[in-house]
């Protein structure tokens, strides 16, 4: 989820990302492989269990320090670091344990003249040039957005009759790109939500995660949720359901039959 833009921004100062995305970086290199062997060898969730517990205790100590941190404490982290990601321990050093989601994207496959996916890091693109700083382009933006656009048109036309010489776009970068968000503060509409639980206690939300989710990665949904101050007896109304697939999970046959079980307990116990 998206309503603190926050966790998910990367800018010059903000530390948060590089601490929330590490869970997610390490799912990616878990599924390509990029990983030693004790780590590979790990269930998912309980993988993300051990790398979540050392981002927010011991790589965030270490990047609240900035320059003040010992160069021993540095090297302790960039190696650690470096086995989560699966990225080379000196890249990391260069990266002053601060790794951008866009250059991780770059960064996973370097030398196979490959990247991953930023909406879903299962797929891989190949890249006209190995030495690019950043991916030529999302692969897994580019499997999914055609055949559901094209489907989507197909079915408001044939099935639901809808006359218009309108395009539907699952995204549209000609909106996006008219964004302007370095001039204000990033938006956060999580106290929205708490002030619309805190107004009806019997709300209940459900919130689905997808493990290879870089673009609103699983551990930065936690913390918004967990940041939004809800009362105590309503923290419960809150469910977060995790799948093994990305941010938009429904491509997966396993992964959307598993989400209705979700979807329809959740229902059941809503009404």
């Amino acid at each position: 989820t998206a309503m603190d833009l926050r966790p998910i921004h990367f800018v010059q100062g903000d530390d948060l990302p590089f601490q929330l995305f590490v869970p997610t970086y390490a799912a990616a290199a878990w599924y390509h492989k990029k990983l030693s062997p004790e780590l590979q060898k790990r269930d998912l969730p309980d993988l993300m269990a051990e790398v979540e517990a050392w981002s927010e205790s011991e790589l965030t100590v270490a990047l609240m320090k900035g320059d003040r941190i010992h160069t021993d404490e540095h090297a302790k982290i960039a190696n650690q670091l470096s086995a989560y990601t699966g990225l080379d321990l000196e890249y990391v050093q260069g990266t002053n344990l601060r790794i951008n989601i866009h250059r991780f994207c770059k960064q996973l496959l370097r030398g196979e003249r490959r990247n991953v996916g930023r909406l879903d890091s299962r797929f891989k693109g190949v890249e006209a040039l190995d030495v690019n700083e950043l991916p030529e382009f999302d692969p897994s933006m580019m499997a999914i957005k055609p055949p559901y656009t094209s489907t989507f048109n197909n079915y408001i036309r044939a099935e639901l009759g809808v006359e218009t010489d309108l395009d539907y776009e699952i995204i549209s970068g000609s909106v996006n790109e008219k964004w302007e968000w370095e001039k204000g503060v990033l938006p956060n509409t999580g106290e929205v939500l708490r002030g619309a639980m805190a107004k009806n206690p019997f709300m209940k939300v459900l919130v689905a995660q997808g493990y290879f989710d870089l673009a609103t990665p699983h551990f930065a949904t936690e913390y918004m949720i967990s940041h939004m101050n809800v009362d105590a007896k309503l923290r419960d109304n809150v469910q977060i359901h995790y799948y093994p697939a990305g941010h938009m999970f429904y491509i997966d046959q396993e992964t959307i039959a598993a989400f209705k079980k979700d979807i329809d307990a959740f229902i059941q116990t809503s009404v």
